[in-house]
């Protein structure tokens, strides 16, 4: 059983959340989302808000503060072979009532099918709300190329205006 070891980021002014499913194993080693260097998420969030891509923890921490974004994950704990989201089981959800307290999230974005899954199973009763599903940003979703990712994501900005 592996405990997901990086906390949630956001704050009063996030307006959106993105969950994803659980971190990878080089995301768990820098201790922070979406780090593997071909995981797609920081261009294509950085494209659709105008930005550079973050590269630093911190950096990419300001990019989402500033954007009004709350990033976490829907599994808080479960057995996972490396990073492969086929293989997780024994699923416990993340708690995300503490974000949805503080925040004025207006709307829920899930970061590719796996998170859309546990989402639903787990935690959309808890939060009343329903998530809507963005392609996965990871590089095994090899279909999706970056302009069509950038143009499905870029739903997250016009949520903010």
């Amino acid at each position: 059983m592996i405990i997901h070891p990086i906390p949630p980021l956001y704050d009063e002014n996030s307006g959106i959340l993105i969950l994803g499913s659980f971190p990878s194993v080089r995301s768990r080693e820098e201790g922070f989302f979406y780090g593997h260097p071909q995981n797609r998420f920081w261009k294509v969030t950085s494209a659709v808000y105008g930005e550079d891509t973050p590269n630093t923890v911190e950096e990419k921490k300001s990019f989402l503060l500033r954007n009004h974004i709350a990033l976490w994950d829907v599994i808080g704990s479960c057995d996972i072979e490396g990073s492969s989201d086929s293989s997780i089981r024994n699923v416990r959800a993340n708690d995300l009532g503490k974000i949805l307290e503080y925040a004025d999230i207006r709307s829920i974005y899930v970061n590719g099918q796996t998170a859309y899954k546990y989402y639903r199973k787990y935690s959309e009763k808890e939060t009343g709300k329903a998530a809507i599903c963005l392609p996965s940003t990871s590089p095994a979703n090899a279909a999706w190329s970056l302009e069509r990712l950038k143009n499905a994501w870029s739903c997250i900005k016009k949520d903010e205006e």
